[in-house]
């Protein structure tokens, strides 16, 4: 246990080194960018080793291990977001220990997650999760339509899941009209495919100019989730609030199956 504390003390001060130069450079304070640490398939030990470590919020994409795994820490001073792709018949699971979801995007999501919120007397931060592998007018598979594209995310070849930039605004106001949701932003993962392909600054960039159009409509929807542990820079360099950082605080992770 004291070598697995060393090792993630030492990668975690790293990581908090890297985005502190990248603040530096992009002329921002270091308290405007929110470390998320993605703890999938790492146990709730080392949860419980982050949390004395001082991090404070953590992420997960598995409701099943993301469960067990938040009741095993529901003692610790943890905000839980899910990254995952979420689908509806999780949400009761998901909304029972999750603070933020970062992964809206449909509307019957929208509707699943805004029910449970207020069966449990809960309110929820919600993210629009961008598709910047598709552009204005093209088709998202998976977005707007069944469960099967949903859960796994892939509809497009190589596709990252959420909804097409043409889509943004009218989910955002689904989110913000929803009782027991609170809309926070918007949230991407840098595309594989697509214009923005190896371009993750570029796409970042992009993701910035949806938040301002959405934040003219919704001003406190001010969270801009991007960036992980091979391009938080550039995140950070475009202007996001939070990253979302695995490989480099825990190390490269198990297979699964």
């Amino acid at each position: 246990m004291n070598d697995r504390r060393a090792e993630l003390a030492s990668n975690l001060a790293a990581v908090e080194d890297r985005i502190t130069r990248a603040c530096a450079a992009a002329d921002r304070k270091r308290e405007e960018v929110t470390l998320i640490v993605v703890t999938k398939t790492y146990p709730a030990s080392d949860v419980r080793i982050l949390s004395e470590l001082g991090v404070r919020h953590v992420a997960e994409n598995r409701d099943q291990e993301a469960g067990a795994k938040a009741s095993d820490c529901a003692d610790l001073p943890l905000s839980w977001h899910f990254v995952g792709q979420l689908q509806t018949n999780k949400v009761r699971s998901v909304v029972s220990y999750a603070d933020v979801v970062q992964s809206v995007d449909r509307p019957r999501l929208v509707t699943a997650l805004s029910k449970e919120a207020v069966r449990s007397g809960r309110e929820l931060d919600c993210l629009v999760q961008v598709a910047l592998d598709a552009d204005f007018g093209e088709a998202a598979t998976g977005v707007g339509g069944g469960e099967a594209g949903a859960a796994g995310g892939q509809g497009r070849t190589g596709a990252r899941g959420g909804v097409t930039p043409d889509g943004i605004e009218e989910l955002a106001s689904l989110i913000d009209a929803a009782e027991g949701l609170r809309l926070g932003g918007l949230m991407t993962v840098a595309p594989l495919t697509g214009p923005y392909a190896g371009r993750q600054l570029a796409a970042f960039q992009r993701l910035m100019e949806f938040s301002t159009l959405v934040r003219a409509a919704h001003p406190a929807a001010n969270m801009v989730s991007a960036g992980m542990s091979t391009d938080l820079e550039q995140a950070v360099a475009a202007g996001a609030t939070h990253v979302r950082v695995g490989t480099a605080v825990l190390g490269v992770r198990p297979r699964l199956g």
